[in-house]
């Protein structure tokens, strides 16, 4: 019963895909359930809810697979199954929908967390005078030239492949191609393609900076979600034929995961301090670049990533408007507020208003786990696991 299992989570998974865009993060699965998915007259939200609801039950008794792998769909079904409730009309509070999909509970930061990382900033950044706009100001000094961006992250992800591949290996064959788009909720996407192969599309819509370069290539190439993606298919597909990883959907733990491991890829492959080697790429293609100042700042402001949180839960729990969640992002993010806007068009985006919990708590639990041991990152990238097997290791 295991194969009929892992074809109907797939099919599953197709399935609900038809009723949200992006849901389907990528498939490279058999073609038939693709084919028919796209053919066929979407089925209900609560056809499909009622149909995740029986694989549950069937994944609570089969005992066709091993334990390790059910604990897997069994987490990845309850997200299908919470996001079907939702689109079927069932009321599911916004924290009650995080933990159900994603498998963590949150809570509101205290604001005197970021009142203690603007002191920081604040004795960190050259100048005098109001904070939010000498922060501001420097921030979008850091713009890059559009001309030279590709050249940056050529170079870039160059030296992270083989740092990369020294340290944990990657498949034979496997590639990344770049691209720069527009009009997008989020700063960066890599759309895995099966095969080894990933397009990585890089939002313009608002100036890219420099200090954002780094952590983007590592994040979506090497050794994030590329790399994540061309192991697991050698490992875990080719060789152990585990079909269910041939399909990657938001609203589970695997996302959950894949952004945290792939936040926290630039310091296994770079050290703590990545600065000085982002430096060295930028600085011959004139790049504005302080490797010292930028890595005073990442330090000092690291606790704003938790600003997003607040002003997702103040929206969908609290009832905030998006106006006011703009106004809030910009004080405690010191943002200008396009940028401000650019990161609550996300937060209310209907496919990802849960997701900005993948990056903050993702990366949290990650970092924990890892904890300094590269054979622990390794395995977040070639085996599935669950939240839940992090925090008991």
């Amino acid at each position: 019963m295991g194969d009929q299992l892992i074809d109907d989570y797939l099919q599953l998974g197709l399935a609900l895909g038809r009723h949200i865009d992006g849901l389907v993060d990528s498939y490279y699965g058999p073609p038939a359930f693709a084919e028919t998915a796209s053919v066929n007259p979407p089925e209900s939200p609560a056809v499909l809810a009622d149909r995740a609801r029986r694989l549950l039950g069937d994944l609570a008794v089969d005992r066709g697979l091993e334990a390790s792998r059910r604990s897997w769909l069994t987490a990845q079904v309850r997200g299908l199954h919470t996001t079907a409730r939702k689109l079927s009309g069932e009321p599911i509070g916004y924290l009650e929908e995080i933990a159900d999909c994603y498998g963590v509970r949150v809570g509101l930061v205290p604001e005197e967390v970021f009142s203690e990382a603007h002191k920081r900033i604040d004795e960190v950044l050259p100048g005098t005078g109001d904070l939010a706009e000498r922060y501001v100001a420097w921030r979008e000094q850091q713009a890059v030239s559009p001309g030279v961006l590709d050249k940056a992250f050529q170079s870039l992800a160059e030296d992270f492949r083989e740092r990369t591949d020294r340290a944990f290996g990657l498949p034979e064959g496997e590639r990344v191609d770049f691209e720069l788009v527009t009009e997008k909720p989020w700063s960066g996407f890599n759309y895995y393609l099966g095969g080894l192969r990933s397009r990585v599309a890089i939002n313009t819509d608002l100036p890219v900076l420099s200090t954002s370069l780094g952590p983007l290539v590592a994040h979506e190439a090497y050794p994030g979600h590329h790399t994540e993606h061309s192991r697991k298919e050698v490992g875990l597909v080719r060789q152990r034929s585990q079909l269910e990883e041939t399909i990657f959907l938001v609203g589970t733990p695997q996302c959950l995961l894949a952004e945290g491991l792939a936040d926290l890829g630039i310091e296994v492959i770079a050290g703590k301090r990545p600065e000085p080697l982002i430096a060295e790429h930028l600085r011959p293609l004139g790049v504005p670049y302080d490797a010292d100042l930028v890595g005073q700042l990442a330090v000092a402001g690291e606790s704003l990533a938790a600003v997003r949180g607040n002003a997702a839960i103040l929206i969908h729990d609290r009832g905030m408007d998006p106006d006011g969640a703009v106004d809030y992002v910009s004080r405690w993010s010191l943002l200008p507020r396009p940028r401000a806007e650019k990161i609550v068009q996300f937060l209310v985006d209907p496919t990802w208003r849960a997701y900005v919990f993948c990056y903050i708590e993702g990366v949290r639990l990650c970092r924990a786990y890892v904890s300094g041991e590269p054979a622990r990152f390794e395995r977040l990238v070639t085996e599935q696991v669950i939240p839940s097997d992090l925090t008991a290791a």
